[in-house]
């Protein structure tokens, strides 16, 4: 269980960094979105659950029993979800604003808005294939 947990938390990391490095900004908002999902998913898989156990020591008890649920990753994986809640706002507003104001969610659309650029004319594969080094 915890060889498929890994893995999948993997897969869901590759996939954010991917998206993240697109060029829309739609694809970076999921992108964002997967990496949160990847880390509450690390941190779930980082507690040793026990099932059926409590986190909490009884009251006639100086120590915790044996074996236990750990309550540390159960709240980190809660403030987990508030801070990827609150960022996922903010970059959907953000976004919406951006999109209002230019009218495009390309990044390359948006390197010029607020310095004039100059137009670069970028080599097709076939120019750079014909060229000698």
């Amino acid at each position: 269980m915890v060889l498929l947990l890994a893995i999948t938390a993997g897969v869901l990391f590759a996939s954010a960094i991917y998206m993240i490095l697109r060029r829309s900004l739609m694809k970076i908002l999921v992108g964002l979105l997967l990496i949160s999902y990847a880390v509450n998913l690390l941190l779930f898989a980082s507690a040793d659950l026990i099932p059926a156990r409590p986190a909490l020591v009884a009251a006639d008890s100086l120590l915790p029993p044996a074996t236990y649920a750990d309550p540390v990753p159960q709240a980190l994986i809660l403030t987990a979800i508030v801070i990827s809640f609150g960022l996922t706002a903010f970059a959907v507003v953000l976004m919406r604003q951006v999109y209002g104001t230019l009218g495009t969610d390309d990044l390359y659309e948006m390197r010029c808005t607020d310095v004039p650029c100059q137009e670069v004319e970028i080599a097709s594969e076939e120019e750079l294939l014909e060229e000698p080094l």
